[in-house]
């Protein structure tokens, strides 16, 4: 290492990937090195960025969890960028991004000081629409604020943006969310897969048997969309099904399905462990071999683990949904007009059977083996 009396800021690499100014760097930390050796080489750990890439992608924690494809082609397309991410849930956000800044004042001042070359908003929350207009940048994609009402920053954005304001736009389209996203930012979607930690090495231990296939039952579907709920006694029908067939079923769920989680594995002989912080939760699902799910966080954590799935959808348009051939879409066999509904008039999810749920599951594991 170079002498103290030699170092100076001048000589720093503050555009290396690694420099942080406010602490050390971590190749320093574990390796003792410096920006220069003793002779003036400079350190064999410097990466030199280029320019800056910023992503604002807030919430719900699915839909951070399904943008995460786009870095594939921003690492590729943009080496030496240094990639910033403004969520409301830092814990999902793949390790590759360099800086990961969870949404509140400090954040945003931060942001505010910073001159970015590209800035992609797949947010239209009035907020982030705001902080993406307010911000310096060179090219902006996906939204902004303009006149107070969340904007396309671009044509790109166009397409996405007129499928959220009109139902019969939104019916129409045939792109996958995961195309819309690609489109946005002027590339064309190639298969790009999720990326999420299954935080194994966090020390979760789960008292499972060995040898039989696990199916993850995610009971719940949010509270905002109560029209997406299946029928407890298809749960439990469904439960004991899977069990005679030889399968163990695990009921899943957050704080919102315990109670009636509680039940449904007392009434199915069901597993239900309970109801755990995000990461153990990822964990959990990661031990499954397929999950039954509506449209939900746990859709995208099992797709993002390379899980098999069966999708529930009533609501929503399927052509949405990209399952990278990991499983199948269901729907009730009823024409319900109860497209992006709170609530049906119909319980139109009446009409998916039990019987639809089981041979779906069986012919997804089948082609897996």
């Amino acid at each position: 290492m170079p002498s103290p009396d030699r170092i100076t800021v001048q000589s720093l690499k503050t555009d290396c990937r690694f420099f942080r100014g406010d602490v050390p760097c971590k190749p320093h930390k574990q390796f003792d090195v410096h920006c220069f050796d003793e002779q003036g080489k400079v350190c064999s750990h410097y990466q030199q960025t280029k320019e800056n890439i910023l992503i604002i992608k807030l919430g719900a924690i699915g839909d951070v969890i399904r943008t995460t494809p786009l870095l594939h082609l921003f690492k590729k397309k943009f080496p030496r960028a240094k990639i910033w991410w403004l969520t409301l849930t830092p814990e999902v956000v793949p390790s590759s991004v360099d800086v990961v800044l969870k949404w509140n004042h400090a954040s945003l001042i931060t942001l505010q000081q910073i001159p970015f070359d590209r800035i992609y908003n797949y947010d239209k929350d009035r907020e982030a629409c705001a902080l993406a207009s307010s911000l310096t940048s060179k090219k902006k994609f996906g939204f902004v604020l303009k006149n107070g009402i969340p904007s396309p920053a671009n044509k790109l954005a166009e397409a996405k943006f007129l499928t959220g304001v009109f139902d019969d736009a939104n019916k129409a389209n045939t792109k996958s969310y995961l195309e819309e996203l690609f489109e946005i930012a002027g590339e064309k979607f190639k298969g790009e897969k999720y990326i999420l930690d299954n935080f194994a090495g966090d020390g979760y231990a789960w008292k499972l048997p060995k040898g039989k296939k696990i199916i993850g039952l995610n009971s719940g579907c949010g509270g905002r969309w109560t029209s997406r709920l299946w029928a407890d006694e298809n749960w439990i029908s469904l439960a004991k099904r899977l069990k005679k067939a030889g399968y163990v079923p695990l009921f899943l769920g957050g704080e919102q399905e315990h109670e009636k989680n509680v039940i449904l594995a007392k009434k199915s002989g069901a597993l239900y462990f309970g109801h755990f912080p995000l990461k153990q939760f990822i964990n959990l699902v990661a031990q499954c071999s397929l999950v039954v799910t509506a449209v939900t966080m746990a859709m995208h954590i099992t797709l993002a683990l390379d899980k098999k799935i069966v999708l529930f959808n009533n609501i929503f348009n399927k052509h949405e949904f990209e399952l990278y051939g990991l499983g199948e879409i269901l729907e009730p066999d009823f024409d319900c007009g109860c497209f992006f509904s709170p609530t049906c008039p119909n319980n139109c999810m009446q009409y998916l059977s039990v019987e639809t749920v089981v041979e779906s599951v069986g012919r997804i594991l089948k082609k897996s083996k």
